[in-house]
């Protein structure tokens, strides 16, 4: 499938959650497939860490988990990962004190979603880790707008525990000598190669890594796979979107916004999407007791883990066919709800 020109949608004078008004935000997005005539079609994947759209397309094809022969699939690139306003990309972001949260990333999409493209509710918003946490911001600040949801291997809150594993990484980038304190004056090798340790260390689960699937793949060792399957990709990335992104991913919580002022209980009771948790059963930071317990606080909700040795990756599986089709079946009955 041919890749179209990625569409841009500015908003003017965008007030984001830290209180720094921008003079303007961009959300770049890819959409996949058409609406069809009663405009009732549409799909809205948010990005997750570290992904721009061209990384995790590829569940986009026909008999694929969405398939865009019968959706319209918006897939929206989140706040600094580097195409929508980032660090990188705006000299406004890169500033001491600034930083975005989910409440700013999902009203700039509720913008794109009713004014750019003028699509009233989505019948489904799927996400993966960072999208799964956009996915239930998204079900509780516009449950009118939100038909069903996915949230895979993702929670509505982080936890302590995963705001260690996230304090790591963002130790491991600022522990390089090109770091001044403020910003980065080169590039960071130092600081890319131990992201990636980390990273590598809790994406998959200790199965994983007695299975050893990696050297099926072309890699000739534990330390090649790392270095070309983990490090590789990251230093695609700029290290202040990776640490902005880092930023959101600590800060989120559902309920840390003016419409639920704290009240966790309240924000996911408000969710009225049908809703499907799908966490990975070895998931090292969305653990599936995390991801169960938020189940249990949204009213319409299913709790259907995905049994894999994968970890994390279980739930972007794209050299893994058989999470592939659990999930597959999981949305495909998703989706067939009324």
């Amino acid at each position: 499938m041919g890749r179209a020109t990625p569409g841009r949608f500015a908003l003017q004078e965008f007030s984001l959650q830290c209180g720094v008004v921008l003079p303007q935000v961009e959300v770049v997005y890819q959409v996949y497939g058409e609406l069809n005539s009663h405009r009732n079609n549409a799909i809205l994947y948010p990005t997750s860490y570290g992904a721009q759209h061209t990384d995790v397309d590829w569940l986009m094809r026909p008999g694929g988990i969405l398939d865009p022969d019968r959706w319209c699939v918006v897939m929206v690139n989140m706040l600094g990962n580097g195409l929508s306003t980032s660090p990188s990309n705006d000299p406004a972001v890169a500033q001491p004190g600034v930083y975005f949260t989910h409440y700013d990333n999902v009203r700039a999409q509720h913008a794109l979603v009713t004014q750019e493209l003028g699509i009233d509710q989505l019948a489904l918003v799927y996400g993966w880790s960072m999208g799964a946490q956009q996915g239930y911001h998204w079900a509780a600040l516009y449950p009118d707008r939100v038909q069903r949801l996915a949230a895979l291997c993702g929670t509505a809150k982080t936890t302590d525990h995963n705001k260690i594993f996230l304090y790591s990484l963002r130790a491991a980038l600022t522990s390089d000598p090109t770091w001044n304190g403020e910003r980065f004056e080169g590039i960071p090798d130092r600081g890319f190669h131990t992201f990636a340790q980390i990273y590598a260390s809790w994406a998959a689960s200790q199965a994983y890594y007695r299975a050893k699937p990696y050297l099926a793949w072309g890699y000739d060792s534990l330390e090649d796979y790392i270095l070309r399957g983990w490090e590789a990709g990251y230093r695609q990335r700029d290290p202040h979107n990776l640490l902005a992104m880092i930023d959101t991913w600590l800060r989120c919580d559902v309920s840390d916004n003016p419409v639920y002022q704290g009240d966790y209980a309240k924000a996911m009771g408000s969710i009225t999407a049908k809703t499907l948790v799908m966490p990975a059963t070895t998931d090292l930071y969305f653990t599936p007791e995390d991801c169960e317990a938020e189940a249990a606080l949204i009213p319409n909700a299913e709790y259907r883990p995905i049994p894999s040795i994968w970890g994390h990756r279980a739930g972007n599986p794209y050299q893994n066919s058989e999470d592939e089709a659990f999930i597959r079946e999981a949305i495909a009955a998703l989706l067939s709800q009324s």
